[in-house]
């Protein structure tokens, strides 16, 4: 009877991986985290401001907006993360003070208060600040109707308080409440980039096309600089043949927009909100915490400006076919 030792030493003269697979896992998540500590992250010419949307629930919007932001606020960027989801989850995952009596971003939208008034300073990272949601903001669709210049009330303040900064902000997240009424407007006008999570479920697929539509109709008739410049494949799961054919679908759709990181499926992820947390504060070891710092990262190098030998192209992403 031969000895496990000897085993493992036939398997790895074969070219066979003998490893149990749970010190395979450790192996691969380690090699991540000294890639990830190795690296220095570029930083934009100028702050770029993303709107996060789907008009789907449950696809991970404020799950990407809080931990991208963490992650890149982790690694030296300085971020805001704007909460115009009336439901404050974002707000709550930063762990900023978002009662009703808060001033927020309502009053940014609705009263003309300057929004230097109510950015808060998130105790996640020193250079995290957020722009909090309370539960006014439910009626504000409602208000928007009435208003002068409605779809321009986000962008007009936003960009009022850009111009205002000593200090800029590298990025500005915007995340979106789950429709495609005046708020999302609001942020699909303030914003230069639509960054689109995608769960790798066939549902998720089903409102893509009505969600491009809308964003084509903004470019043309609101806000000519907008373009999808980012997909995240999130809740992946290897382990089901439908995540793998919704993950290749959507690259065959968009081969320039999808980053190569998908975010999986991942308990830690779903805990740290608990806790107040980002998972990057909560669990930085963990697979959901190294996916999102892997995919701030390279959000990061693909907006950064180009070396001499890089020409920095023109070209905006594609427009792609109807989905």
């Amino acid at each position: 009877m031969k000895h496990p030792a000897e085993d493992q030493r036939a398997a790895k003269a074969a070219g066979i991986d003998a490893a149990p697979p749970l010190a395979r896992e450790i192996a691969e998540l380690t090699r991540r985290r000294q890639v990830i500590a190795a690296g220095e992250l570029p930083k934009p010419e100028k702050t770029r401001v993303l709107t996060i949307s789907n008009q789907k629930g449950g696809v991970g919007k404020t799950t990407t907006a809080v931990n991208l932001a963490a992650a890149l606020a982790r690694q030296g960027a300085r971020v805001l993360v704007i909460d115009l989801d009336p439901q404050g989850n974002a707000s709550t995952a930063l762990g900023v003070e978002h009662r009703a009596e808060t001033p927020s971003v309502y009053d940014v939208i609705i009263n003309d208060m300057p929004m230097i008034e109510v950015v808060q300073k998130s105790p996640e990272f020193g250079a995290l600040f957020c722009v909090p949601a309370t539960i006014h903001l439910a009626g504000a669709e409602i208000e928007l109707v009435s208003l002068v210049a409605r779809e321009q009330r986000l962008r007009r303040a936003l960009d009022l308080y850009l111009a205002e900064m000593t200090e800029p902000y590298d990025y500005v997240f915007i995340d979106c409440p789950p429709s495609l009424g005046l708020l999302t407007i609001n942020a699909f006008v303030a914003a230069r980039e639509v960054l689109i999570p995608i769960q790798c479920e066939y549902y998720a697929l089903e409102g893509l096309s009505q969600l491009l539509k809308n964003i084509q109709l903004i470019e043309k008739h609101l806000n000519p600089d907008l373009v999808v410049s980012t997909i995240l494949l999130t809740m992946y799961d290897s382990r089901t043949n439908l995540a793998t054919q919704v993950a290749k679908e959507v690259r065959d759709h968009f081969p320039k927009e999808v980053l190569n990181t998908a975010i999986p499926r991942s308990v830690r992820v779903s805990e740290a909100p608990s806790y107040g947390q980002s998972v990057v504060s909560y669990d930085l070891n963990s697979a959901g915490s190294l996916s999102y710092l892997e995919a701030a990262a390279e959000m990061a190098h693909r907006g950064a400006p180009r070396t001499a030998d890089q020409p920095q192209s023109n070209e905006k992403p594609h427009k792609r076919e109807q989905y």
